[in-house]
């Protein structure tokens, strides 16, 4: 049960990460009529996760449609409905099965705008539950986004809290380029204030969530969690962490970040994806490159190990945790 709050200024309702997202899309599809879903199980079923659930109910069948068992064939239908004029919106079950479907978002809807030379966008959103944290096997816990981060083309985002998912899944769909929508499945069922009157920081940019001196904590998605818990646990030490969700994958915006490790003088990256090749190496990179003179210490990384993701009773051991993050915090103050 939700709790909404009224104001002449703000429209302010108290609601679980599904539901904002529920939320988001029914605002874009009352606003735009050319907005579709599409999805395995989406419509009469609601999605596996409930997130579009009441949204065929309401829109009706030709706006909401369950589609076949066939990633390749849900995002080369999107594909050609946006050439259509529509902005269609998909829906991949789960993060492992986006790969049936890789070579029409890598090959094609990545490249189409650019093969045109403009003339033809691609208003198309993927999104994608991804990351562990749920208990479940391979195929199901999976953190994919540096595949799609590494290709020109596509917009890569991710929402940590309910009031980002309310309004970025909004603005992905407004896109005229393809956003890949990366949806942090282990909080779905985190609860948080969403205003629906007052817009968030615009889709690509990063967002200081906590303030702190001695140290740069930055991650995405489910991570962010995980880094505000480490930064309260090194508060009761005595160390002063600040937090940064990157929120945009692919752009990056790297202001805040830089002014911040400006600041603090040492970073910590974490990230679910194993590390080798990955977002994180980017970013360590790209700020060693361009914030040289005011580091103290390495920028260090935190992720998940260079295997596949292992089953469900060793996922505590593969996932970051407030205690890895800690321990990097630990070694980068040692220096």
């Amino acid at each position: 049960m939700s709790t909404a709050i009224e104001s002449p200024a703000s429209l302010v309702e108290t609601l679980p990460f599904s539901r904002a997202l529920n939320a988001g899309m029914r605002r874009a599809m009352v606003e735009n009529d050319r907005v579709l879903l599409m999805g395995e199980d989406i419509g009469r079923l609601g999605g596996v996760f409930r997130v579009t659930e009441g949204l065929q109910a309401e829109f009706g069948e030709q706006r909401v449609l369950d589609t076949p068992l066939a990633e390749s064939g849900i995002v080369g239908t999107a594909i050609g409905l946006a050439m259509g004029g529509f902005r269609p919106v998909c829906e991949i079950q789960f993060d492992g099965f986006v790969f049936p479907a890789f070579d029409q978002i890598t090959s094609q809807l990545a490249k189409i705008t650019n093969r045109h030379e403009g003339a033809l966008s691609m208003p198309v959103v993927i999104r994608i539950p991804y990351g562990g944290h749920i208990g479940a096997i391979e195929h199901h816990q999976e953190s994919p986004e540096v595949y799609f981060t590494h290709t020109p083309g596509l917009r890569v985002v991710s929402p940590s809290t309910p009031n980002d998912a309310y309004w970025m899944i909004q603005d992905a769909i407004a896109s005229t380029d393809p956003v890949i929508f990366l949806e942090p499945k282990s909080r779905y069922w985190q609860k948080g204030e969403v205003d629906a009157a007052a817009r968030a920081l615009p889709l690509h940019a990063s967002r200081l969530v906590r303030r702190g001196t001695d140290v740069t904590l930055v991650g995405h998605g489910a991570m962010v969690a995980t880094l505000l818990q480490a930064a309260a646990l090194a508060e009761s030490e005595g160390t002063s962490c600040e937090v940064i969700d990157l929120r945009s994958l692919s752009p990056v915006d790297y202001g805040p970040i830089l002014d911040s490790v400006r600041r603090t003088g040492r970073m910590v990256y974490a990230q679910e994806a194993p590390g080798f090749s990955s977002l994180g190496s980017e970013i360590a990179g790209t700020v060693m490159e361009k914030a040289f003179y005011a580091l103290e210490a390495p920028v260090l990384r935190v992720s998940g190990f260079d295997v596949p993701f292992p089953p469900a009773k060793l996922e505590g051991i593969f996932l970051p945790d407030a205690d890895r993050i800690l321990e990097a915090v630990d070694r980068t103050l040692a220096y």
